[in-house]
């Protein structure tokens, strides 16, 4: 069976290489003839080196089949270029299925072109709602699993989520809670950073004679448009992460559109101890969360990797598709105003979470139940 797989955005890669991971186990115990041949599409959408190359160097993710070279551009302008692009992959390559992940433009573009020629879809991290239509990543969402044939839900909410749009198990959908093929990678990863990455030293946040010191940081990251594109907002929060940063330093990886965006509107944190850096490679980003007194974010990832570890997160959104990271206290929406944000931030230091269930994302195994169930005839999908 041939599948194509589309990523676009540095979360695919992570989380499409747990999957090919588990391509390549499962073939290596079955029959040739049974055997899953994936060809890799890489939309372009982040292009990078440090957004793109660098995770699959890192992670020693399989390289791209075809590199479609999309780039940056307005929403209607990058998926038309990736739709053309995947269009022309799917009729070369007569796939039985395109997996495709998550919510970005890359997720769309490969559901909307696979699905105009008849192919079926499988969508990993289906079933996420935010219920705010103004995130185009909520409108990705809708629309790839109504075009999806097969479902890969990440928790149980996600399947309720699901069959209260009509969306169930049937002739036509194939709807399975799989758990987190993110929580497969952190687990698979996170003994490799704790060996390999140096960022903390090089950070400065811990010396190589203070071994045994726990490091005393906040770690801060922001990205997306509702807030790097609305100026009082990124105001906002720059001011709330450098009034942290007067008493505990934060350390603030700048995503490309946030760095550009700060330039745009001369805004910058304005306490020396607010550390902006380039961005950091997969590895790095772990050790950063797993080590932070506490993390301020906007990504839908970094909530559930900060509830992995065991470590407080404040939510710069009034909203989250990752509900069930905010039981226990683990994870507080604060918005986006700097009062707020600071109110949250002192509460914590007096009022700690409660007992997590991070078995709530599944056993760590994800991957190789995806693989499983697309091992399966095509025929049983449609």
């Amino acid at each position: 069976m041939k599948i194509v797989t589309v990523v676009g955005a540095r979360p695919q890669f992570i989380k499409a290489g747990a999957v090919s991971r588990a391509v390549q186990a499962f073939n290596r115990n079955c029959a040739r003839s049974e055997r899953i041949r994936e060809i890799l599409v890489h939309t372009g959408q982040h292009y990078d080196y440090l957004m793109d190359r660098v995770f699959f160097e890192e992670l020693e993710l399989p390289k791209p089949d075809y590199h479609l070279g999309a780039g940056s551009g307005s929403h209607g302008k990058q998926t038309a270029a990736m739709l053309e692009g995947i269009e022309a992959v799917l009729k070369k390559e007569e796939p039985g299925m395109v997996l495709v992940y998550g919510d970005t433009n890359s997720t769309l573009a490969g559901a909307l072109a696979a699905a105009k020629l008849g192919v079926p879809v499988a969508h990993v991290e289906a079933g996420l709602r935010s219920y705010n239509r103004g995130m185009a990543e909520e409108i990705n969402r809708l629309v790839t699993d109504h075009l999806s044939s097969v479902l890969f839900c990440p928790t149980r909410q996600a399947v309720e989520n699901l069959s209260a749009e009509g969306i169930r198990n049937g002739r036509s959908k194939v709807v399975r809670n799989v758990g987190d093929v993110m929580y497969d990678s952190v687990l698979y990863y996170s003994n490799l950073a704790e060996t390999k990455s140096t960022v903390l030293h090089d950070l400065g946040l811990m010396t190589p004679n203070s071994e045994l010191r726990t490091p005393n940081y906040y770690l801060a990251t922001l990205h997306r448009a509702e807030n790097t594109d609305h100026p009082e907002r990124l105001k906002s929060i720059l001011k709330a992460l450098s009034e942290i940063g007067k008493k505990v330093p934060v350390v603030f990886p700048l995503h490309p559109r946030t760095k550009k965006m700060m330039e745009a509107h001369r805004l910058h944190p304005d306490h020396r101890e607010v550390r902006w850096t380039e961005p950091v490679s997969y590895l790095n980003m772990l050790i950063l969360e797993k080590n932070a007194t506490a993390i301020l974010t906007d990504s839908g990832g970094v909530q559930k990797e900060a509830f992995w570890f065991g470590v407080p997160c404040f939510t710069l959104r009034d909203e989250t598709e990752w509900e069930e990271t905010l039981r226990g206290g683990w994870n507080v929406l604060v918005g986006t105003r700097t009062e707020r944000v600071l109110e949250a931030v002192d509460r914590m230091r007096t009022r700690k979470p409660s007992e997590r269930n991070a078995r709530l994302f599944g056993d760590g195994k994800a991957a190789g139940k995806i693989v499983r169930i697309l091992a399966m005839k095509v025929e049983s999908f449609t």
